[in-house]
């Protein structure tokens, strides 16, 4: 069987105010054909379709468009993600063709999408987003599990496994796993690469998911973390993050973007290849002063770029922004950084990134305090969940 996992689209994400909703139905475009060349069995979106809970009508319809492709030829398996709503984006589930499976409720978890080849049966456990606060009732059944990540998504595959189990005792060979989940996963010694797109989900000051998690497990397809990698796992099974198709913030400007192909044979996975998938446009960081970045020719590979720069003149230079756009036409982003600063701290791309960091951050700049938040932290970080769950409808 030969499976195409990818995750994270964002669809209706902007990078620093530009709208790159037609960049994206470009990237969906070259998957499906991707999906098509490659003839696979089945698609998994492993959560973060849309950018945000409400998304615009125009993301609304690439995704539709895209799925649409997709499912004249094959199965797709959705699930949601911390930037999904939950409700909205399975709101039509119950409707879909036999090929198109929509999973976003969490009394969902543990039941598989039942695909099959000549050596038997593939399932597919598709896991949503679990927010701790709002799973954690339901996932521990009459005790309430821990408000942690690692808490809700092990009793989720815990359920996976009961019904792996079941069909495990029947005739024939056991069937080959696969689950979706979008988490921070990490081995042991917390490995994982992260980027400034990525929105934090930390949960009562903790987000990390140990990859043993998952023990048992023929395939984990991951989404959450925009570049392609693999956690450090324990045991035969293969866990693995897509990444996202585009580049969503300049620390991502080294990554190379990918789907990942799955080969599943009768004992499990037989191989994984990553599928590039073209980029609109290269990413280039450019430092120095305004004379220099205007005029010095080793910039020259960075005017076809889209850029982010950093002016390190003594004294912030009139015109800077427009005299760095007539060298660079494709320039998103400039700050003003003197050189006897030392080096620039960027906040988060788009408002990524943990609010209560950046409000920390800003409260200690505006009023010169070392802990502007203190023994309010919980208080505050408890207010900002519930807003989030209230937005994704979750609460």
């Amino acid at each position: 069987m030969r499976l195409l996992h990818t995750s994270d689209w964002h669809l209706g994400r902007t990078l620093h105010g530009l709208d790159l909703i037609e960049e994206q139905a470009q990237a969906l475009a070259h998957i499906v054909e991707v999906a098509r060349a490659e003839q696979v069995d089945a698609v998994l979106v492993c959560g973060d379709v849309y950018d945000r809970a409400v998304p615009p009508v125009e993301a609304v319809r690439v995704f539709e468009r895209s799925v649409a492709a997709l499912a004249a030829f094959t199965h797709v398996v959705i699930s949601s993600g911390n930037h999904d709503s939950a409700i909205r984006l399975g709101a039509l589930s119950a409707l879909l063709t036999e090929r198109v499976h929509i999973r976003t409720h969490v009394d969902l978890v543990g039941q598989p999408v039942v695909l099959g080849d000549e050596h038997g049966e593939v399932l597919v456990y598709p896991v949503p987003y679990l927010d701790p606060e709002a799973t954690r009732h339901v996932l521990g059944g009459g005790e309430p599990l821990e408000r942690r990540h690692a808490a809700v998504l092990g009793a989720a595959l815990d359920r996976v496994r009961a019904d792996l189990a079941t069909r495990a005792a029947g005739p024939g060979a056991p069937p080959r796993s696969v689950v979706m989940a979008h988490a921070f996963v990490a081995g042991r010694g917390g490995e994982a690469q992260v980027s400034e797109s990525e929105r934090d989900l930390r949960v009562g000051g903790e987000e990390l998911v140990p990859t043993d998690v998952f023990a048992g497990i023929t395939y984990t397809a991951l989404g959450h973390l925009h570049g392609p990698q693999e956690p450090r796992a324990q045991g035969p099974g293969v866990i693995r993050y897509s990444g996202s198709p585009l580049r969503y913030s300049f620390s991502e400007a080294g990554h190379v973007k990918s789907v990942t192909l799955v080969e599943l044979d009768a004992e499990g996975v037989a191989g994984v290849r990553l599928v590039p998938v073209p980029q609109p446009r290269e990413m280039a960081q450019v430092r120095g002063a305004l004379a220099s970045l205007v005029a010095d020719p080793a910039h020259a590979a960075a005017e076809a770029c889209w850029v982010r720069a950093v002016v390190t003149d003594d004294v912030r230079p009139n015109g800077m922004f427009d005299a760095l756009r007539g060298r660079f036409p494709h320039l998103l982003t400039a700050h003003h950084v003197p050189q006897r600063t030392g080096t620039i701290t960027v906040a988060p791309a788009d408002g990524q990134g943990d609010p209560l960091d950046v409000l920390a951050r800003f409260l200690a700049d505006a009023a010169g305090v070392e802990d502007p938040i203190g023994e309010h932290l919980e208080l505050l970080r408890a207010h900002y969940e519930q807003q989030q769950r209230e937005e994704e409808g979750v609460a």
